[in-house]
């Protein structure tokens, strides 16, 4: 095994990133590690650098400058541009798949094609550049029915629409939407019902390691109600996947989605974010992301006790094989608090104030936050804070992660009640 690198880049600003600069500031090598462009919350941790997550040659650059041995990096967008390629070429390894291989989540239609390909179970779809088209094929299909944007949306170009006219009128929205995969195209296909779970997948060419199991709560409001968001919540283990039930994940879901992304000729090494739809059928492919999910990574890699450097690392130089992944058994719940109005128009600027000092159970990674002139740390983005608490039951993670979130003070702060409450109803 090659030596850990001394010093890493983190790429990104979300709560992911900041979990992931924590993880990485818990590795026994003790790297320097640095962040682009980070938010409020990774400046209080490590040094930030104004460079946004698309300046492709600024990330570059920087990195160069500051002698980076090693880029983690965080969102979808750099992915899809192209900035691991460009890292391939100056020998620095990254961690994350090149284009090639973000385009699994850069076109909702490649994924499709691929999970076809290789007989991935996956609910039934057809593919449309043409409104009329999808809506004849929309009324020959049962409602409810989902629309997907092709292209990066940001987690919301999916439409679940409950008649047929919500789904002509989710035809012509998507449509229209600029996108990062094939821009006017979409993807329709029939709704699976079930309890959704996410899969971590850290993957290395053929050789990979799922990560602990974790279930996102999607919609902004308690019972699953409203528009979908980015993720207002997260816990781990999920339950629901019990051993039995991943052995059959792993069977028909994950070696197959691995060994087909590679017969491709795509040599993938990062993260294979699988989402799942657990069906009286057996669990289907809803959809592939070519990162860390957010916030899944904020309850996952807590839970992870070995050195995640050395995790990401062997993935980026193709040594995976000799990663031994250690898990805490305790339970993590992660809550999102956003800024009131999201997922559409919400504040931003609103003054945070968190409680201090934080019980050793609770992190509270930082979202969208920035800080003001007078030093504040304020809202600059939707979801704004992720609460997460360490238990050893998921009741006394859901306790500690609540009691913090009410002592948040933010004019602005929304977030729902109801984190791990399907896992909780069960237990």
């Amino acid at each position: 095994m090659a030596s850990l690198p001394r010093s890493v880049l983190v790429v990104g600003s979300g709560g992911r990133e900041h979990a992931l600069v924590r993880a990485l500031l818990r590795s026994p090598s003790r790297p320097r590690v640095i962040a682009a462009p980070g938010n409020a919350g990774i400046a209080d941790d490590v040094p930030c650098f104004p460079i946004a997550a698309d300046q492709i040659e600024g990330l570059v650059s920087l990195a160069q400058k500051e002698k980076v041995e090693f880029v983690v990096v965080g969102p979808e967008v750099p992915l899809s541009l192209g900035l691991v390629d460009r890292l391939s070429t100056l020998g620095i390894p990254a961690y994350g798949p090149k284009a090639d291989g973000a385009r699994l989540e850069a076109s909702k239609i490649y994924t499709k094609e691929i999970l076809q390909k290789y007989r991935i179970p996956t609910a039934a779809a057809a593919f449309f550049d043409s409104a009329d088209a999808a809506i004849a094929y929309v009324r020959s299909r049962p409602a409810p029915i989902v629309i997907k944007a092709d292209g990066l949306a940001a987690g919301k170009g999916v439409i679940v629409a409950q008649t047929h006219a919500e789904a002509e009128a989710g035809v012509r929205t998507l449509l229209a939407l600029p996108g990062q995969g094939r821009p006017g195209k979409i993807l329709v296909e029939d709704c699976l019902t079930g309890e959704e779970t996410s899969l971590l997948v850290v993957v290395s060419g053929r050789d990979y390691i799922i990560l602990p199991t974790s279930q996102d709560h999607k919609r902004i409001g308690d019972g699953d109600t409203g528009p979908n968001t980015g993720g207002m919540g997260t816990y781990s283990p999920a339950e629901v996947v019990t051993p039995a039930l991943l052995e059959q994940i792993d069977r028909e879901i994950v070696r197959p989605s691995v060994d087909g992304i590679a017969a491709e000729g795509i040599d993938f090494r990062g993260t294979l974010f699988i989402g799942i739809m657990l069906t009286p059928e057996g669990p289907s492919v809803l959809e592939y992301n070519t990162r860390f999910g957010d916030p899944e990574t904020q309850v996952v890699l807590p839970r992870v006790s070995s050195d995640v450097l050395d995790l990401l690392w062997s993935a980026a130089i193709g040594k995976l094989s000799q990663h031994d992944l250690q898990v805490r058994p305790e339970h993590a719940l992660c809550v999102v608090i956003a800024a009131k109005g999201y997922p559409e128009a919400y504040p931003k600027g609103d003054v945070i104030q968190l409680p201090a000092p934080l019980p050793p159970q609770i992190t509270v990674f930082h979202a969208g936050t920035a800080r003001n002139g007078a030093g504040q740390v304020v809202t600059a983005g939707g979801r704004v804070l992720g609460v997460t608490a360490i238990g050893s039951t998921l009741p006394a993670a859901a306790e500690a992660a609540y009691a913090i979130c009410d002592q948040v003070v933010c004019s602005s702060k929304y977030f729902r009640r109801d984190i791990g409450a399907k896992q909780l109803k069960r237990q």
